[in-house]
């Protein structure tokens, strides 16, 4: 007769083997579905000339004073991720303590309707509210600020009430204890405690939102995508070869920078 241990002995020795069917289940299943109906014609003179185009980029684009070049475009789309993030940072913050469980929450009715809230506002990725928004309020960056920063909120709100939730609540108890109101004790404790990832968290945010805002402009919500759609669309593949360059140095430039910042205050 097997014993339990026995059984469970097996299961660590062998377990792996069922989970390797099911994921080769899986991708059998998925890659079944795919209708493969073979390469273009042309295929290979598109990728010759696509390959051309980003190794001989159009350096001329890089600046030009007119406002639509290369400099401009990249300077309006960290203009649009700076303040959707710094706006979605501020409306994120009453949403996180709503959604943060308290110490002595034993029921989940409040934090966990916050945490419904700010699912709903993720479920929407940016590129479909950037879209609502150029119907609301027209084309251009406006559209791209709104989209981040709504998307972003759901995000922020996120992080910033898991941060509420596990800060050390000592210098709280502290307070409390040498007879301190709740207004000190959310001044003088909670806040300063909270700030390092609060600010670490809109820099990692930020980070993303500049990836995010040289996607939006393919939408027409500003920002650098929107002359990259029109070279993909015109074939003009330097011009689209100067627009990629642009935009890994960009975003490089602000990882490297966001990481420094986010070290010193951690």
């Amino acid at each position: 007769m097997t014993t339990p241990s026995r059984r469970h002995s097996l299961w660590q020795r062998w377990g792996w083997l069922l989970w390797v069917l099911v994921i080769g289940l899986i991708y059998f299943w998925t890659i079944n579905g795919l209708k493969f109906t073979g390469f273009q014609e042309s295929a290979s003179a598109v990728s010759k000339s696509i390959l051309h185009g980003l190794v001989h980029p159009t350096w001329s684009y890089v600046y030009d004073g007119s406002g639509e070049d290369l400099v401009s475009l990249i300077l309006q789309t960290l203009a649009i991720a700076f303040l959707g993030t710094i706006v979605s940072a501020l409306i994120s913050v009453p949403f996180a303590f709503w959604a943060a469980r308290g110490p002595k929450e034993r029921y989940f009715l409040r934090s966990g309707s916050g945490k419904v809230v700010l699912t709903l506002i993720r479920t929407f990725p940016e590129i479909v509210l950037a879209i609502m928004f150029i119907k609301a309020v027209g084309p251009g960056s406006y559209a791209g600020v709104l989209a981040v920063s709504v998307h972003s909120v759901g995000m922020l709100g996120k992080l910033f009430g898991e941060a509420i939730e596990n800060m050390d609540r000592g210098s709280e108890e502290a307070i409390i204890s040498a007879g301190g109101r709740s207004g000190q004790v959310f001044a003088l404790a909670t806040i300063p405690t909270i700030m390092p990832e609060f600010l670490s968290y809109t820099l990692y945010r930020f980070e993303i939102a500049v990836r995010s805002a040289s996607i939006l402009g393919m939408v027409g919500a500003g920002g650098i995508g929107t002359p990259m759609i029109f070279a993909i669309q015109t074939r003009d593949w330097s011009k689209v070869g100067i627009i990629l360059l642009g935009i890994v140095v960009m975003v490089l430039l602000i990882d490297s920078l966001s990481e420094q910042l986010r070290k010193k205050l951690i």
